[in-house]
């Protein structure tokens, strides 16, 4: 997977001078894992871990880690800080609003023994900071690397998948993603653009839909055909074509850039820092989350003959906001009474069945979100179905 380039500053947009991606952007390139000469970290201590928020079970869990570089002893409190301000600007955007309780959220306090990394005027010279972090990647001013293997050690294991977040103690503007490695320059005034930005690539596998973005298709929000052909073919955002974008950047279709390539909206965040997802992005993450985790934790009781009359709980994840992932029960194939359903849970000793006789009690769980069109996807990784025997 390459790492993708953030956008140039080409002119003022609000407060900040790097809202706006456009032509004479530099091209993306794929970059190797980096190796860069840093801080020798045989025989050092472990980087102290916080939980910083922990919505379940790590094995059915995206688990972000955050990382700093260039933060000295004296540094992490503002490490701390600059990380709190990244993550939060994440949730803040959509489709990682609503799905925030599928993350937890993880912080390693990397002490560097020198402040800062390898910013601009040292044409990526590096200080020997843990994590190796510094601009000028290969030959790019605003792309930012890190030293994977390094990251990836620090970071730990984790029972189920986690991406990995590094900050440079920098203000500087810049960062890359689409890699083992999504990086921003933790104290620049755009960071929480720039991360909604980068996540973008990694998660989403989404490329960039500036004008002077590489002529590359292969990224689910971009396409050599037009509306029609994308019908015709059933191919990229077919399902969208003429559906009116939620953030008011009008309707889904084939909006052609410079570089010769079409993109479904005017603008988006992977075009301008500070928009939003459009369709057809957001259906891309949602994918990948899905991917990577299940619609449910372990039911309760676990799945089959079950003794005495419990409480049976399917054990939906939770959304944020009204929408909630949809529970249909059943009790030997017909819909449950509904006052033996309270949601994800099922009261058994409300069940009338004869004594001496068995019931089977099905729950099933589907994300019915309308941000999701391809129904084939839906059925094979946002919909979950369990099973209890219960006997009168």
């Amino acid at each position: 997977m390459s790492t993708a380039v953030l956008p140039a500053a080409l002119e003022l947009v609000g407060p900040s001078p790097f809202g706006v991606i456009g032509a004479g952007a530099p091209v993306d390139r794929a970059v190797p894992p980096h190796t860069a000469q840093r801080a020798d970290l045989r025989g050092a201590a472990p980087a102290p871990t916080v939980d910083i928020r922990r919505t379940g079970d790590p094995a059915n869990r995206i688990t972000l880690v955050l990382l700093g570089d260039g933060y000295t002893a004296a540094e992490q409190d503002l490490f701390q800080q600059q990380a709190d301000r990244a993550w939060h600007s994440l949730m803040d955007i959509e489709p990682f609003r609503s799905y925030q309780a599928f993350f937890n959220i993880r912080r390693v306090e990397v002490v560097s023994p020198v402040s800062g990394i390898a910013e601009t005027e040292s044409r990526g010279r590096n200080p020997s900071t843990p994590l190796g972090m510094h601009f000028w990647c290969e030959g790019t001013a605003r792309l930012l690397c890190a030293d994977e293997a390094a990251t990836a050690r620090l970071a730990g294991d984790s029972a189920g998948p986690q991406y990995l977040i590094a900050l440079a103690n920098s203000t500087e503007y810049g960062g890359a993603g689409g890699t083992g490695v999504t990086t921003l320059a933790g104290g620049s005034p755009d960071a929480g653009r720039i991360i909604q930005h980068e996540i973008g690539h990694t998660v989403g596998d989404l490329g960039d839909e500036y004008d002077s973005a590489p002529d590359d298709a292969d990224y689910p929000n971009l396409s050599t055909l037009n509306a029609d052909d994308m019908r015709k073919k059933q191919t990229k955002w077919w399902r969208w074509l003429g559906a009116e974008s939620p953030d008011g950047a009008g309707t889904i279709g084939a909006y052609r850039s410079a570089n010769g390539l079409y993109r479904p909206t005017q603008d988006s965040v992977m075009r301008t820092l500070g928009s939003a997802y459009n369709l057809p992005s957001r259906e891309a993450i949602i994918e990948e989350l899905y991917r990577r985790i299940r619609p449910t934790d372990p039911p309760v009781p676990p799945p089959g003959e079950v003794a005495g009359r419990p409480q049976l709980d399917a054990r939906p994840l939770p959304l944020s906001g009204p929408r909630q992932l949809r529970v249909d029960w059943t009790v030997d194939g017909v819909p449950a009474d509904p006052q033996t359903v309270n949601g994800g849970r099922l009261d058994t000793a409300r069940l009338n069945i004869p004594a001496g006789r068995a019931a089977t009690v099905t729950a099933t769980v589907r994300d019915t979100t309308d941000w999701v069109r391809d129904e084939g996807f839906r059925d094979k990784y946002m919909t979950r179905t369990v099973s209890w025997t219960v006997t009168g």
